[in-house]
Formats: structure tokens, sequence, C-alpha cells
């Protein structure tokens, strides 16, 4: 499977510095990250960002040859809160306008859920076309920005988030039109309550709907449909063999994400990776 460069979330690997954490990163092997702006020591999500500051982190990945596959802008895009998710927007704006200044052009999303206290967290108002509607707007006012910098945003389908299916990020995409606007595809994301002996045929689905427009993809396992995959991979049930050759015959050859996973499991999962990319080849 040429081409696919198996990296890790940078919050895989806590230090009290951002050069010890990328030193740590490559310590394990890893050239490439799905990185998050608190590994440098502020907020996740800023309220404001400098050229300077966006250029010591470009500047000590650089140094240590990693890639900065994508940059986390994840915040509850329908917060029932519509401060706290106006808030998101604009540091969310902020993020992608200094996109060009990190190198790094995908920003990865949630799309969100009703749920007040965690965003991973499933509500019975997902489904509401209330909650559609506040997704879209949320999009609508970060997606120009996007385009205006050439980035890509990229939503991740999740049971417990609005966008909870293949379908309903099919639907998303061609509502909105945006070239700006692009998937994260997770395997161990897209199992409702009673849908895991249709693995087969659900991941079918997903890469009939949504491969040409993936720009990123994670690597992580579960043990247990209803709700988002937690564990590192190789330690449950994903099909690995089928979601990899998906992967590959959808034409994606970018990063794949390591992540749900600890830092002693880190070298543990890259060789689980390799070994089933190697096996998907065949």
């Amino acid at each position: 499977m040429v081409g696919l460069q198996i990296a890790v979330d940078a919050h895989t690997f806590r230090r009290g510095s951002l050069t010890d954490t990328l030193d740590a990163i490559v310590a394990a092997g890893f050239t490439a990250v799905q990185f998050g702006l608190a590994c440098a020591g502020g907020e996740a999500m800023p309220q404001h960002l400098s050229a300077e500051a966006c250029a010591e982190i470009r500047e000590a990945l650089a140094t240590r040859g990693i890639r900065m596959a994508s940059v986390s802008g994840t915040f509850n895009m329908i917060d029932p809160d519509p401060v706290r998710r106006a808030d998101g927007q604009a540091r969310l704006r902020v993020l992608i306008a200094a996109c060009p200044w990190l190198r790094t052009d995908i920003v990865t999303l949630c799309t969100g859920t009703r749920d007040p206290v965690s965003m991973w967290r499933a509500h019975p108002e997902n489904g509401l076309a209330s909650a559609w509607r506040d997704l879209v707007a949320s999009l609508r006012t970060v997606l120009p920005v996007a385009e205006a910098h050439g980035v890509t945003l990229a939503l991740e389908p999740e049971v417990s988030n609005v966008i909870d299916s293949a379908a309903r990020a099919r639907r998303l995409l061609d509502e909105l039109g945006s070239p700006s606007l692009r998937v994260c595809i997770d395997g161990a994301n897209l199992y409702h309550a009673g849908e895991l002996p249709r693995m087969t045929a659900i991941l079918e689905e997903a890469f009939a709907l949504l491969g040409r427009d993936i720009v990123l993809a994670h690597a992580k396992d579960l043990d247990h449909d209803g709700a988002a995959g937690d564990l590192p991979a190789g330690h449950g049930r994903l099909d690995y063999a089928r979601y990899l050759s998906l992967l590959h015959g959808s034409g994606y050859r970018g990063a794949i994400v390591l992540h749900s996973l600890t830092e002693s499991q880190a070298a543990g999962c890259a060789t689980f990776l390799r070994q089933k990319i190697a096996e998907a080849q065949r």
C-alpha cells in the first residue's frame, strides 16, 4: 500500500515542553503527526495565534523531520449553549487562518452533540432538524475562511455525534458543496448498537459514499458497538484487512493516524499497522 504514512496523535506523548514531546515522537519512530496546539503549551483552541508562535512550532517540527499531517480543531459544533458554540467558531477561524504559518492544510473537526458536557457523548436530540441546522450554520461561518486560506476541514463520521453515519456525512458534503469540506475516516466509529455483525457492509458503504472525499484516516479499535472505538489499533474487533483494503481502493495515499493509545503501546500498534498494510497489499 505504497503512499500510506503511519502517523500518531501528538497528544500520545506527554512531556513538559514542545521540544521534549517532539523528541519523544521521533525516538518512537514517527515522522508525521496529527498535531494539537496544547502540545505547544497553550490552549487547544486559542483566541489568538501569532505568526511568531506558529513559526516556532513549524520550525520545531521541521528540524526533527516531522510532518504535520493535520491539526486538531475540535469543538462542539452543535453545542446547546449558543455562546460556547459561537466562541468555538471564532477560535476555529483563528486556527484555520494560521494553518499556512503552521505548514498544514487539514484541520480535523468534531461535528458535535447536544450533550452539554461532552462532545463525544450521544444525545437523543442529535437527530433533530434543529441540530442539523446548527451544524450547517457552524460550518458556514468557517468554510469561507478555509476556502480563502486553502485549508481543508475534515469531518469525522462518529456514532455519538450529529454526523453519525457515512450517509449523513454524504448528505452534508452535498448540501454545503464546498471544496474545503472533506472527510477523516475512522473505521472504529461507524457502528450503532446492534450493527457490529454488519461491519463489512457498513465499511463498504462508508467507502462507497465517502471514498473520493477522504483526506485523512485514523487507526484505532473497538470491542463493542453503540459508541466510538477507544482502543489501540489491533486491540479490538475492527477488520483491519478490510478497512485498509477499502482505504487503498479509494485511492487514499496520505497519513493514517494512530490514536486512543498510550505511549507504551505506540511501537506495537505501529508494527501491527505495518503488518496489516502489507497483508492488504497482497
